[in-house]
């Protein structure tokens, strides 16, 4: 009994104490239990409308946000790190010893395959094949008659043959000296523009100094070795993302070629990208290798790796659906980079749950928010 029932008994409970007659307190009673019975019914409609509006006794809602799902193409990347190189790089030196008497380039001139960019002294061998050739001229003169008497059948068989042999004699002596002269030139075998020019006129030089570097920079490529490990994701044609941190600069390329021979010691094989002539590069660069080593066949649902929930057995994603949380589970392709491919499970449209995954169970109601 409640508080106002108690309060209608008391004063019932008084008047009939203070009444008159007997009829008249019987008759006071009932008209009480009336009014009691009425008001007992009233308090309890106005309790139950009140408990329909008090909003503390309805369930709460948990807020979260959503994300709409859409297809995309998955693609994972192997990472390594190699360096700038010259496809056609030389470090040229003098084949003979001499004296420096002709620097005919600088550095960043462009040049030429067969270009004669120095020469050291052949002033003493120039003088030689001079004198060789004054003589080869007598000596053809010699071997001409020679030929033509022995031809008419006068003069001897050993005179025709010396004539002969001292004029071949004479033309081997002469292309031995021209081949030297030849060695005294600093030639560039390639197209290509001067890198380094480390020569003085008047310097000394001897064989096996490189002292000009002359470089085709048209036709750079980027060398890397990459791990055993991946060896059959790595092939020729894989797209490449080449970044280059100290430039701020990335190419897109392709393997143009990836080594099938694995080095025993460091367990890696090579690879090589070609780069695009029409940007400067400098040979030696750091370079930042993304190969391409994966791709999906169609575009497929990706989410990041943090959304995804596992149990013991399965994995699942918690999506949003007419205002209730559900578990979606779901089957994990490969994983590149913090996101997930997802195989099964999810499809275009699905509203992911981006915060507040965590607070929710299946069948949780939510106040969802894109």
């Amino acid at each position: 009994m409640n508080k106002n029932s108690l309060l209608i008994l008391a004063v019932t409970i008084l008047l009939v104490a203070c009444g008159g007659g007997v009829s008249d307190k019987k008759a006071e009673l009932e008209k009480l239990k009336k009014e009691r019975a009425s008001l007992e019914t009233k308090i309890l409609a106005l309790e139950e409308e009140e408990a329909k509006t008090d909003t503390t006794a309805a369930e709460k809602l948990t807020d979260v946000v959503v994300k709409p799902l859409m297809p995309v193409t998955f693609k994972s990347y192997i990472e390594v790190q190699g360096r700038v190189d010259a496809e056609e790089s030389v470090s040229l030196a003098t084949e003979m010893p001499g004296t420096v008497t002709k620097i005919n380039v600088k550095a960043g001139d462009r040049v030429t395959k067969g270009q004669i960019l120095a020469e050291t002294d052949a002033r003493a061998m120039l003088q030689q094949l001079a004198d060789l050739q004054v003589n080869l001229e007598l000596s053809k003169q010699v071997f001409e008659k020679q030929k033509n008497l022995w031809e008419q059948k006068i003069g001897t068989e050993i005179q025709y043959l010396q004539s002969k042999n001292t004029k071949e004699s004479l033309e081997l002596k002469i292309s031995a000296l021209q081949e030297q002269l030849r060695m005294t030139k600093i030639i560039s075998p390639i197209d290509g523009t001067v890198d380094l020019v480390n020569l003085k006129i008047g310097q000394a030089v001897a064989p096996g100094y490189g002292v000009i570097n002359v470089v085709n920079f048209s036709n750079l490529k980027v060398k890397a070795d990459v791990a055993e490990t991946y060896a059959s994701r790595v092939k020729n044609n894989n797209e490449v993302l080449v970044m280059f941190p100290d430039m701020n600069d990335t190419v897109i390329s392709k393997i143009n070629y990836a080594s099938r021979g694995i080095n025993a010691l460091t367990r890696t094989f090579a690879v090589e990208v070609l780069l695009n002539g029409k940007k400067e590069f400098h040979p030696n660069t750091v370079a930042k290798l993304k190969i391409n080593d994966y791709q999906s066949a169609k575009p497929v649902i990706v989410v990041p790796v943090k959304f995804i929930q596992k149990t013991s057995d399965a994995s699942y994603v918690m999506v949003s659906a007419n205002g209730v949380a559900v578990q979606k589970m779901v089957t994990v392709g490969r994983e590149y980079n913090g996101v997930a491919e997802i195989l099964t499970g999810l499809k275009e449209g699905d509203l992911m749950i981006t915060q507040g995954y965590d607070l929710v169970n299946d069948g949780t109601k939510i106040n969802a928010k894109k």
